[in-house]
């Protein structure tokens, strides 16, 4: 019975290779698929020693890939870059001169020495799925699946523009939604200094000037004096204890339930769980709607999108949509059952199934969830940036009240004395 080398991604997104005996290609691709695994190279003819030494070769390659992780892996931005360079020079070069062009044309040294490996592997004979899987940390599971049904399908140039669009357009809302957070960010952290400071610095030393008055201070300005006093002398306590709850709540956060349960109420919370069921959904319509197009399995992409995702209750809910495909249910009433996905997008993934242009009406969906997008953190940025800045007044305010008493008090005394 022959013997068959196959390299395959499973459920987790994780490169597998191993040896597998059947009557023909066709069996063995079957048998692999029957164990929920995508098949990304499959050949015949190797035999057992020389698929240990190529899964050998593998590990080493991926050793020495993690040996390196802190400075050899490429970025999100680096990748997005990569992918618009091999599909513009893909349509015009072949494959191994457009990977020696990147390789030379590339300013950052590790970006050169990775994809002067994939190019090398590329030369040996490989294909170039095989080759970006000694870069499992710079190349995921989901890319290089994407990479190898192109290459079976004799349309890489097409796909890689096709990723490149995806990638260009999720590094577009991840910079969206930083800069959204960004400017509340400084200006809650800017305020926060500021009153520290004058809790500190200013209000012990006005304050004190009254305290041979001989009489009672008004209770604002004895309860702002006890919070400085408590800011002044015991600050170094209150780091401490600040850094050990962020400790422990890190520490917490690692336990799967602890997480699923934080998770699930940052979901619940006002706007930001809001934006961040948007995002999430905004991403699978766009990603799906390439795997559509680039005809790569719906449920095998969508077991790859499973550990892309960080917050549990929604990989949950994805995990949820791969098994409910995969016993022969629909995406649509996949989505509708998990609850978690916007209206409109469980509506148009329906509308596309019975039309036939699912990767039409996901397109379509993730247009609208990123123009909602766009236009929610816009609405929620200019209501934050103003409610900072009231809180802020409103705290310096107290501040100068608590000052302003004082004064008060002794100019009644003053006019009654006279």
């Amino acid at each position: 019975m022959p013997e068959f080398d196959y390299v395959v991604i499973d459920g987790t997104g994780r490169e597998k290779r191993g040896l597998l005996r059947a009557d023909s290609v066709n069996e063995a691709r079957d048998a692999l698929a029957a164990k929920k695994l995508f098949v990304v190279r499959i050949a015949e003819g190797r035999g057992a020693s020389r698929g240990a030494a190529e899964a050998g070769k593998g590990r080493a390659l991926s050793g020495r890939s993690l040996f390196t992780l802190e400075r050899n892996r490429l970025s999100t931005k680096d990748l997005t870059l990569f992918t618009r360079q091999l599909s513009t020079l893909a349509q015009v070069s072949p494959l191994e001169e457009a990977l020696r062009t990147i390789t030379r044309q590339s300013e950052k040294q590790h970006v050169r020495d990775i994809v002067s490996r994939v190019h090398s592997g590329v030369v040996e004979g490989r294909s170039l799925g095989e080759a970006m899987a000694t870069e499992p940390r710079s190349f995921p599971g989901l890319y290089r699946a994407m990479i190898a049904a192109g290459e079976r399908s004799g349309s890489l140039p097409a796909l890689t523009e096709r990723l490149a669009l995806l990638l260009e357009r999720q590094s577009e809302m991840r910079s969206k939604m930083l800069t959204a957070l960004a400017y509340p960010t400084v200006l809650a952290v800017f305020a926060v200094i500021v009153v520290v400071s004058l809790m500190i610095f200013v209000v012990p030393l006005v304050v004190e000037q009254f305290d041979t008055l001989g009489q009672q201070l008004p209770l604002l300005t004895r309860i702002v004096m006890g919070i400085s006093n408590v800011l002044a002398r015991w600050w170094w306590a209150i780091l401490i204890v600040l850094g050990l709850l962020g400790f422990l709540g890190w520490r917490a956060l690692r336990n799967e339930a602890v997480r699923l349960q934080a998770d699930g109420m940052l979901l619940r919370t006002p706007f930001l769980g809001r934006l961040l069921r948007d995002l999430h959904a905004a991403r699978m319509a766009r990603t799906l709607a390439t795997m559509v197009e680039s005809r790569l399995p719906v449920m095998e992409g969508l077991a790859l999108t499973v550990p892309t995702v960080h917050n549990r209750v929604l990989r949950a809910a994805t995990a949820e949509i791969v098994e409910a495909v995969r016993g022969g249910g629909s995406l649509s009433a996949a989505m509708r059952r998990a609850d978690v996905f916007p209206p409109l997008l469980v509506y148009l993934a329906a509308s596309g199934e019975s039309a036939g242009q699912l990767d039409l009406m996901l397109e379509r969906a993730a247009d609208y969830l990123e123009r909602e997008f766009d236009g929610f953190t816009a609405a929620a940025l200019s209501m934050l940036e103003p409610l900072i800045i009231i809180v802020m007044g409103g705290i310096v305010a107290i501040i100068i009240l608590s000052i302003l008493l004082p004064i008060m008090q002794l100019q009644n005394l003053t006019g009654a004395g006279v």
